[in-house]
């Protein structure tokens, strides 16, 4: 027998290399895989592996002891072999699988070297793609097969938004269902139908009524947290206005996306155009085009002329922005000036579109253009009367800023929304406001006194509760505006103390940051140049000197801002301003709860007297931050809001917390400073109120406003009065109103504040404020005289300038008054004028300590020596100038 001869197998038990192998095997408790057959370093002892059927160094077969067995062994190791191979004692060679042994998925990709490894291969990728594509029909199939066609009688159903009185009682329930009646096709104009495809969707009798592209913004724009767009066909907006969900997800996205493409293989185009413009909402509480036709036109829908539709096919854009009658109440913007305009653009350009689509005729479009057909005005609607229509209008909008509910989702109705408005006090503020008409207004009679109107409101110091506001004659009377909560009327001097507080809080450029004393002295004479910081003046525009006027030409010289602030005198303050800078008066009114949009954005020396025009609720709110020690609390009008008796889940909006907008003591020593107004200062008439309040009086230039805003402890209420032309909104002057050379802040204001707050505290106590402490350093004007210890009156400037004194219309005071003092209880005499005797406050050149005219509405040509301004008594020349204008030359 050859040498080469193969040998039998071995016994598998036998021979010391099994013994071996045995022993070995018992350690790990099974038996050991053939020497080679797992691949590793220590099976081959350096040698490579070439198959379970291999022959070793020297021809040398490995003992399996039979084929059947190594080839049994070889595929036990042959399932390990991929795992070795990438262990720590991996030996050359790359990992493989077992022959015939298969991943599902081949990735990282077996076989492959370096980046090839991570390439998937086409088989892979177009795998993929296949089980991504047939998921998505499964998908869309099920969700086609789980929606159902809307249907436009649903969203046409009648509910009412319910509005309660803060104690819960019912206020109103108003709605539009009385709006709201669906119209088949056939009564619908072809101009109507043609208008809105021209406008909005060409290609809706082509389409399939799905717009992807739209949608894919859509969802991209929820994904970064904005707003979801609306759908961009016809067919996408009828499922969005018949969709009673609210809820902004990408779940409800998809959800119309089925509704929609359902929509557009079930049901034909004019049944979806028919639905569409049966739900589609036009403003003014109008849902569908029969009730769009009747509010905006007195009509039925199938009697629209073509130049009709385009009108009203442009209020589909948005009726916020394209109601000509304008919607201020929801966007400052909004004017009827910039919505007719933007509605007489659009409306020409969907004729032009209609005609360039041949759905007008040249001859139909040349009529059609010929003349913009405007809309009838706002008219009321069931429950929206008095000063109700105000309220509900506040608390509307209130809801709208303060959750995702849109518009027209809320004109839907079904809420039931809790107010903070206080029946009484709504009921004695419309009172006041009715008698003082009546009392001092004759407008049947007297030109001068048409187009006089008020706005007012009443806010709870520390709370922010609106439990009052006057908004104007009535919706039932044609007036659609929110007076108490629109802007455009300049606050004049009632601005003064955010002056004041700003000066406490900076100081001046000059005082090193150390606040400003209300004693320091500023010039308060009547036309004075005003001086920056540099040194320099203001100029106008063509480079002459601009000069602040006071409203009267009284010499009041040198005078504590105390004292300025008590007769409302211009020129203080606006020197004042400067040298503190009005970006930090800005910031002050901001912290009080002044509106940026609302502040004048020339930060001219004008700004300190008033030019700026928040809304009575904003002023109100402004002033309660003073009557709370400087907790500023925004206003709000709505406590709760309810969809259907539960909850409404986007109106989370918390009562809004207090925080403090400046230092209490700052806050306090402006009350102390506003308490001197009423006591001896312009708004002595509300001092029939009987109790503790401070406030101050704003009249503008040419006498175009006037203001009062006062508080307690328990109320703050701002007054404003104007005249307002009702063709361009635009205000008139009231001099000669009311059969007066003009109205200021501290009449008629002053006397609907006055009767209103002794109706709305009655019975309530009299906490007064926190007293004062005195702040800040006497930080006076360049030029201001020194003090003097002694109490020898100077001489005045000249003999003319000093009236002869009158002592029969003196009225003695045992003691001296707080204006006297300065209060506090300094100790101190004043010497508010250079040219007073005593010390005292005598303004001007008056004499013997006792205060000058200079009160708001004088009736003297010139100064009378010692005339008291106490109630009742004439009052001397002088007037505060509230308010004004920037290179007017007249009061500020």
């Amino acid at each position: 027998m050859s040498e080469h001869r193969r040998k039998p197998p071995q016994p598998q038990g036998g021979g010391r290399a099994a013994a071996r192998r045995g022993q070995s095997g018992s350690s790990s408790g099974r038996r050991a895989a053939p020497r080679g057959a797992t691949g590793s370093p220590a099976d081959s002892y350096g040698f490579r592996s070439h198959g379970p059927d291999s022959a070793g160094p020297g021809g040398e077969e490995r003992p399996y002891g039979g084929r059947a067995e190594a080839r049994r062994a070889a595929q036990r190791g042959g399932r390990r072999r991929g795992a070795d191979n990438m262990g720590p004692g991996r030996g050359r060679g790359r990992a493989t699988t077992a022959p015939g042994k298969k991943r599902f998925i081949d990735y990282p990709r077996a076989g492959k070297d370096g980046w090839r490894r991570w390439v998937p291969s086409w088989k892979l990728v177009s795998g993929l793609f296949v089980g991504f594509v047939g998921s998505l029909v499964v998908m869309i199939g099920v969700g086609y097969a789980m929606v159902s066609i809307p249907n436009e009688n649903d969203a046409a159903k009648s509910q009412n938004n319910v509005y309660y009185w803060s104690d819960g009682t019912q206020m109103v329930a108003t709605g539009t269902g009385v709006n709201r009646q669906n119209v088949s096709i056939d009564q619908i104009p072809e101009a109507m139908r043609y208008a809105v495809i021209s406008a909005e969707n060409k290609s809706f009798y082509q389409d399939s009524g799905v717009d992807p592209m739209g949608i894919a913004r859509a969802m991209a724009n929820m994904a970064r947290g904005g707003q979801t767009q609306g759908g961009s066909t016809i067919t996408q907006q009828y499922v969005k206005n018949t969709y009673l969900s609210q809820e902004q997800t990408v779940t409800r996205k998809f959800k119309e996306m089925f509704i929609s493409i359902k929509v557009g293989t079930k049901l034909k185009k004019d049944q979806i155009l028919q639905g569409y413009l049966n739900t589609s909402y036009f403003g003014r509480g109008a849902y569908g085009i029969q009730a769009a036709a009747q509010t905006y036109y007195g009509k039925n829908a199938v009697d629209l002329k073509p130049s009709e539709c385009a009108v009203l096919a442009a209020l589909l854009k948005g009726p916020t922005y394209y109601d000509p009658a304008g919607n201020q109440d929801l966007d400052k913007t909004a004017t009827p000036q910039a919505n007719e305009k933007r509605s007489r653009e659009r409306w020409a350009w969907i004729l032009g579109e209609m005609h360039k689509d041949k759905h007008l005729s040249d001859a139909e479009y040349k009529e059609a253009i010929a003349q913009y057909p405007k809309p009838d005005g706002r008219k009321a609607t069931r429950g929206m009367t008095g000063q109700v229509s105000y309220l509900v209008d506040t608390a509307k909008k209130y809801v709208l800023a303060h959750s995702d509910i849109t518009e027209a989702q809320f004109d839907r109705g079904g809420y039931q929304i809790y107010t903070t408005f206080e029946k009484d006090k709504v009921s004695a503020l419309a009172k006041a406001v009715k008698n003082v008409q009546k009392e001092k207004l004759d407008p049947e009679h007297r030109e001068l006194d048409k187009y006089v109107q008020f706005g007012a409101a009443s806010v709870k110091p520390k709370d922010g509760a609106i439990v009052a506001l006057y908004g104007g004659d009535g919706y039932e009377n044609g007036h659609f505006t929110n007076n108490a909560d629109t802007s455009g009327v300049p606050v004049g001097s009632t601005w003064k103390p955010f002056v004041l507080a700003a000066a406490m809080e900076y100081g001046t450029y000059k005082s090193g940051g150390q606040g400003v004393s209300p004693l320091s002295k500023y010039n308060g004479n009547d036309h004075l140049k005003v001086r920056k910081p540099d040194g320099t003046y203001y100029l106008n525009k063509d480079n002459s000197y601009f000069f602040q006027n006071n409203e009267g030409p009284r010499p009041w010289g040198y005078i504590t801002l105390r004292k300025a602030m008590e007769q409302s005198i211009n020129t203080p303050f606006v020197q004042l301003g400067v040298d503190v800078g009005m970006t930090k008066v800005r910031d002050v009114a901001r912290r009080a709860g002044i509106l940026d949009q609302s502040m004048s954005q020339d930060l001219n020396p004008s700004f300190a007297i008033g030019t700026s025009t928040p809304s009575a609720i904003r002023m109100a709110d402004a002033y309660a931050t003073f009557a709370a020690s400087g907790q500023q609390t925004d206003p709000y009008s709505v406590t709760a809001v309810k969809f259907n008796g539960s909850d409404a889940p986007s109106f989370v909006k918390p009562k809004p917390a207090p925080k403090e907008a400046m230092d209490p003591n700052i806050a306090n020593n402006v009350t102390d400073v506003l308490e001197n107004v009423i006591q001896n200062g312009t708004a002595q008439k509300a001092l029939a109120l009987g109790r503790t309040a401070a406030g101050k009086t704003g009249t503008t230039d040419e006498n175009k406003s006037a203001w009062f805003v006062g508080y307690t402890q328990q109320l703050s209420t701002s007054v404003a009065m104007f005249r307002e032309n009702p063709k361009d909104h635009k205000l008139l002057s009231m001099n000669g109103t009311a059969n007066t050379d003009s109205i200021h802040g501290g009449d008629i204001p002053t006397q609907v504040w006055t009767d209103y707050m002794k109706a709305a505290l009655k019975g309530q106590s009299d906490p007064g404020f926190p007293k004062a402490t005195p702040i800040g350093t006497v930080q006076d004007q360049a030029g201001a005289p020194s003090p003097t210890p002694s109490f020898t009156p100077t001489p005045s400037r000249s003999p003319s300038a000093t009236p002869t004194p009158t002592p029969s219309k003196t009225t003695p005071t045992p003691t001296p008054s707080a204006s006297e003092t300065c209060g506090f209880g300094w100790g101190g005499n004043c010497g508010d004028n250079g040219n007073g005797t005593g010390g005292a406050d005598g303004g001007g050149n008056g004499i013997g300590g006792t205060d000058t005219g200079g009160t708001d509405g004088g009736t003297f040509p010139t100064p009378t020596g010692t005339e008291t301004t106490g109630p009742g008594t004439s009052r001397g020349n002088g007037n505060s100038s509230d308010g004004g204008g920037w290179f007017a030359g007249q009061e500020g």
